[in-house]
Formats: structure tokens, sequence, C-alpha cells
């Protein structure tokens, strides 16, 4: 990454009011993390230059989204040669599938992708049939294993995702080690073939072997969001991982004091994931984005419920009301990627709503630091609208809020990243 360099993107907003795609040209200046938009329809300028820290360089990468000034942006290509050369190698992706015999760790195993500087693009939980594992590994079809492997992919949910990092593809496979588990205890004790997987078969993970197969391997998993769906939608409860716990998970986790934490240093949903399956199963999982449209929809079921409380937002402190609160927490929800699971008991029989909201604590960070100091909000949040995560209040309301989720009711999101139903201006 050159010192001093002016990178610029192609960024789209699609306005929910008009549903209307706007284009612009958005310039980076790592000098000082200044930013610039430039309106590519009326030929003028859009945002004069202006500082803007909370923007990061590794998070202006393809398909990548960021929220400035209340806009969802998502960034759609390289602006020019330059950019396109200087960032492309520094931006690869390769997809990573954690297989039915890690699932019980998939919260460790995402702990790992984080804590080595990968960003997560796409992520969704999944299960197979034969058929579409055997489409998956379709490259190894009569080989002497093929059998073996298609009928482990099958065999329970696995979650694939889609990583970005400099030589992504190389990194993650140096992360997994050698095929063979077995070997792998020998050769490469510390890898995560080692740690979580047995033999050739039950190895834990996956990972992309060429650029040409992470996208078709992409197109696999991400393109058709109804593949393998997994979600049970009864005797569920929605937990959602806020932004605010995942947008900087590329930062290394062992580095994390009470300083960080209290200052928003945040990035561990793996171990949020991973404390929650020591209680509950996860029956689906997938990275979510929300617009603000999409956000304040599904936060009306809380409209008059949320007390008043005091919150800081953009800098302005409001002595809010319920709706002011409703409004809070959507700006919080749609500033970036956030982590949805239908988490249930593992019988499946009966409605965990009350038990994981008592699992999470009371909505309030600060009161559980004193209260519950044990429970999710007590340790990864920071006040009551960055509190770390989302959980159904009511036992009713479980299955509408999995239902809003995972069968994508929020679609005016997901139509602009595709290009459907709306004018391109």
């Amino acid at each position: 990454m050159a010192e001093g360099a002016r990178y610029c993107f192609i960024v789209r907003w699609l306005d929910p009011t008009s549903a209307l795609i706007w284009k612009y040209q958005f310039f980076y200046n790592t000098a000082d993390s200044s930013i610039e938009m430039y309106d590519i329809k009326n030929q003028k300028i859009f945002l004069k230059r202006v500082s803007h820290p909370e923007i990061r360089l590794e998070h202006l990468y393809i398909g990548g989204t960021f929220v400035l000034y209340s806009r969802q942006l998502v960034v759609e290509d390289y602006g020019d040669d330059f950019t396109r050369k200087e960032l492309s190698n520094l931006q690869e992706t390769t997809i990573a599938v954690i297989k039915p015999d890690a699932i019980d760790n998939v919260g460790k195993i995402i702990d790992i992708i984080y804590s080595n500087g990968f960003l997560v693009k796409q992520m969704r939980m999944c299960k197979l049939s034969s058929q579409q594992a055997a489409q998956f590994y379709k490259a190894h079809a009569g080989k002497h294993f093929f059998g073996h492997i298609t009928s482990h992919m099958s065999s329970g949910p696995c979650v694939a995702l889609e990583l970005v990092a400099e030589d992504a593809i190389s990194k993650w496979r140096l992360l997994l080690g050698p095929t063979d588990s077995v070997e792998a205890k020998v050769k490469a004790p510390s890898s995560i073939r080692a740690e979580f997987g047995s033999d050739e078969t039950r190895n834990a993970c996956h990972g992309s072997d060429s650029p040409s197969a992470a996208k078709q391997e992409s197109d696999f998993f991400f393109k058709d969001k109804s593949l393998g769906f997994c979600a049970k939608l009864k005797h569920c409860t929605l937990c959602l991982i806020k932004p605010h716990a995942v947008f900087d998970g590329n930062r290394l986790l062992s580095r994390f004091t009470k300083a960080n934490l209290d200052a928003g240093t945040t990035g561990f949903a793996g171990i949020i994931i991973d404390a929650i399956l020591k209680r509950f199963v996860i029956t689906a999982m997938e990275l979510v984005t929300f617009g603000r449209p999409s956000a304040l929809d599904f936060y009306e079921l809380y409209n008059g419920v949320c007390s008043d409380y005091h919150v800081s937002i953009l800098a302005f402190d409001l002595m809010t009301s319920a709706s002011f609160c409703m409004q809070a927490m959507a700006q919080e929800l749609s500033v970036g990627p956030f982590i949805a699971m239908e988490v249930c008991y593992e019988s499946g029989d009966d409605n965990p709503v009350n038990d994981f909201r008592d699992f999470c604590g009371p909505p309030d960070a600060a009161m559980c630091k004193a209260l519950r100091p044990s429970t999710l909000r007590a340790q990864y949040g920071i006040n009551k609208v960055k509190n770390a995560i989302h959980c159904t209040d009511l036992p009713e309301d479980g299955v509408t809020e999995c239902t809003y989720v995972f069968t994508h009711k929020f679609n005016p999101t997901q139509e602009a990243t595709v290009y459907k139903n709306h004018n391109l201006r």
C-alpha cells in the first residue's frame, strides 16, 4: 500500500425513498484518512474532502458496505487503474467452509479467522443434500475418496465464509495445515486441522485452492440464498451480534484490554458464538447488512416499548424518548454487517426465548457489568445501544424475528446489490 496515496472506488447508494440507485466516485486519502465523493450522474462534487477516521481502507473492498452520514454505501468496483493495481492483491478473496465435524467449534474457528486479520465478506450456514455436496466437490468426481467427502459434507450443517485478506488463498490454506488431520498434528500442530480435525475426510475446514475455484465456490454458496436452507423457524429465538462487536473483528483479540472495550475497540464475534454454543444450539447463521429502513422495520416491534435513557449518537448527546431509542438502535444495526443466528435448545422442543434473554442479560450493558457480570452484554457491551447482542424479547416473537431475517424480508438492500427492480441513475 502506497503512503500518501489517493485511492478511488465506485460506490452506489440506494435511495430508500425514490428506489433509485446513485453512483459516486469515492476517494480515500491514506495520509490523513480523509474522504471525498463525486456524483457521477450530475458530474459535480458531492462531498468535499473531510477527515473521517471511522472509515478505514481495509473495509473498502469490492462488495463491502459501510455507512457514511446515514447512507449505506456499497463498494462496486475500483475507480481507476492505480487503485486496482495497488489493492487487488491486498484484497484477494477465498472461500472457507467449516465442515459438519467442526460445527461445534464454529465460534473458535471464526475467532481464529478474525484474529489472523481476515475480513468476512459473506457468511451463511447451510445443510447440503447429497446432490449439492456432489456438485460442490465435482472436481473430485471419480476419485476414490469422492463418496466419503460428499457423504460427510451432507451429514450435517456447515458454515461457508468468503474471506478477504492479502494473499487470502495461501494465507487461509497455511492456517488450515495439511489435508490429513493426522499428518497436520505432526507437521503443523498449531493448524486448524490439527486442532479440530480427526482424519483426511473429517478435517474441520475446506479452503479454495485458486482464484477461479474461489469464484466458483462463492457463486455456489452465496448466489442462491435458498441453497441448503436450514433455519427451523419454530421453537427458536433470534440473536444478532451487533456491528460494533463484528466491525473491527480483524483486530487481534489477544490485544484486547478493558480500555479497548470501553473505547469501543471491539471484534469478538467468535468468542460470543462459542459461549452461546456451550448452552444452546445454533440452527441458522448468516452475515447480514441492513439499510436504515430495514433496521427501522425490524425494530418496529419495539416501538413504544424501549425505555428512556441517555445515549451518544454521532457525537450528539440526546435525552431520548422511546422513539429516539428505536432510532438509535436502528442506527447502530445499519452501520455495518452483523451476524444473525437462530438459537434453539438441543432438544428442539421448547421455546428458548426467556432463557436466552437471561443469558444475554439486561439491555443496559453498564447495568449488566454491575448486576450480571457473567452475561454476554456485561462482558462485550458498551451501553444500551452498543450492547453487543440483540435477542428476542417475547416468546411469541422468536419465530417472527427469525423469519424476517432468514427468509430475507429486508429485500430492498439485497435488490440494490443485484440491481433488481430499480432504476439506475
